[in-house]
């Protein structure tokens, strides 16, 4: 971890167009980010349109089913680009997590949308919306959200179709949310204490109940009283008897008959999708530094949101999945407990934090802020096989003299640490070697053509794609939907 420095670039090699721009590494010291008024951006230029067409060609040529995962421990932007590239696909689906994924997007008029359970795509009229298997669904919450959109203006009738093998995320899961992080006291996961972590565990203890039992309430009150019972059990403070039982059930009787229009078997409803050469985007929640096997363990999403969960989550094949385009911001941010190694540490991070607004969409908290970490996206790309990515952000970064980019890990020895480690305590102890790029030092967020943005944030992103290996298609420079400059 490390505190924001102000360091000083070698002025020929920024100021002499004749001497190449150079990178040079450097171990980081405490001090004091500087910031100063920035030029205003010029207008859009009329090559705008030129881009236009470009990008389309360059969406249309996407695979029949392509993704949209996140690269780093979420909240990288996913929703918007799911939201752009929606218009090209007749189907969104969501394979995993649930409303712990807070998806902001904003339609064409500009006004705001925060979605949780419903895919991005809802704001195109002709799109379908699944929510797969591998989601786990909270009626309240979702019947609330979907209230929300109808009252904007926004139609869900027959646009939306729940899986009859996704789980049920009951009020009781996010009490024993709460209580278990309670329990873990000064070891916390920092979950979003909306009961996903103890849907999940039913889940696996095969004691949940999924969408498709609500189409049998003869038998939906033992099974609720199962797992009622088992919380019971394992929490002392967890409040259940007879009247709970009884209340819970009346309720959950309501909430069948509106999900009834919803529910379908959404295996067949997307291998007969596929069948007809219809195309899918998947959006994915959380990201891969949050996958429950390839991230920062425990600290972590009890889902597997990197490429793996496509198929699982919605019982497709994986000889059927094309493109995957990672989300990624200029800088990192992660919210909750867990080891960050390229974090800014006092007033940098708050600058950085306040620059970028990042505060949580699902539950308002502030995220921890440090900067782009190389090694972790190497390993996000590996294990996802990326197509593309797409940047975002990247004009949060506008008012900053110089960036740093975390580029190796090193052990104090100085030994090199080839991959992201698993071992937590490796993670708390390692050393970060950063390279400083220069900033740019201009308003950005009006640019719309990759060629008219300064040179320095063209090196930057160009830097990116150099230690990745990846190439970057998409550049998010602001929130709105036109943000977004197309390379």
């Amino acid at each position: 971890m490390n505190s924001i420095s102000s360091l000083t670039l070698d002025s020929h090699a920024i100021c002499n167009p004749q001497r190449p721009f150079s990178f040079r590494r450097i171990r980081p010291t405490r001090n004091v980010l500087v910031c100063s008024a920035k030029p205003v951006a010029p207008p859009p230029t009329k090559l705008a349109a030129a881009a236009a067409a470009d990008t389309s060609g360059r969406i249309e040529s996407l695979s029949q089913v392509s993704g949209v995962l996140g690269c780093q421990w979420g909240d990288e932007g996913k929703g918007k680009l799911v939201d752009i590239l929606a218009q090209h696909f007749e189907i969104v689906a969501r394979c995993q997590g649930g409303a712990n994924a807070g998806h902001t997007i904003y339609n064409a008029e500009g006004k705001k949308f925060a979605l949780h359970l419903v895919p991005s795509g809802i704001l195109n009229e002709d799109t379908l919306c699944v929510i797969g298997n591998g989601v786990v669904v909270h009626l309240p919450g979702l019947f609330k959200e979907i209230d929300g959109l109808e009252s904007n203006g926004v139609s869900c009738e027959g646009r939306i179709l729940i899986s009859d093998r996704a789980h049920l995320l009951f009020d009781f899961h996010q009490v024993v949310d709460g209580l278990r992080e309670a329990d873990l006291a000064k070891s916390f996961i920092g979950t979003t204490k909306r009961g996903i972590g103890p849907c999940y565990s039913s889940k696996v203890n095969r004691n949940g109940i999924r969408v498709g039992d609500l189409r049998h309430m003869d038998t939906f009150p033992q099974k609720l009283d199962l797992i009622l019972s088992d919380a019971a059990l394992r929490f002392k403070d967890f409040n259940y008897g007879p009247d709970v039982l009884k209340e819970e059930v009346e309720k959950y009787k309501r909430y069948a008959e509106r999900l009834e229009p919803f529910i379908a078997d959404t295996v067949h409803v997307m291998n007969d999708a596929i069948a007809q050469k219809k195309k899918i985007l998947v959006e994915g929640g959380q990201a891969t530094m949050l996958d429950i096997d390839f991230g920062t363990y425990p600290f972590v999403t009890s889902s597997s949101p990197s490429a793996g969960g496509i198929c699982t989550g919605l019982g497709i094949a994986p000889r059927v999945v094309g493109d995957l385009i990672g989300v990624v911001k200029a800088y990192t941010t992660r919210v909750g407990s867990g080891p960050f190694p390229t974090e800014i540490l006092g007033s940098g991070g708050d600058l950085l934090r306040f620059a970028g607004q990042e505060f949580g969409t699902t539950t308002g908290r502030p995220r921890r802020c440090g900067w782009l970490d190389i090694v972790a996206l190497k390993y996000s790309c590996q294990i996802n096989g990326f197509s593309a990515l797409n940047l975002t952000k990247l004009d949060v970064l506008s008012d900053m003299d110089e960036i740093q980019l975390g580029v190796s890990y090193k052990l104090g020895d100085g030994t090199p640490i080839k991959s992201f480690p698993s071992d937590l305590r490796l993670l708390e102890q390692l050393k970060v070697e950063y390279e400083v790029v220069p900033g740019w030092k201009s308003d950005i967020s009006s640019i719309r053509n990759y060629s008219d943005l300064p040179k320095a944030a063209r090196q930057y992103v160009e830097r990116i794609e150099e230690l990745v290996g990846v190439p970057i298609h998409y550049i998010g420079v602001g929130p709105g939907r036109d943000a977004l400059i197309y390379k």
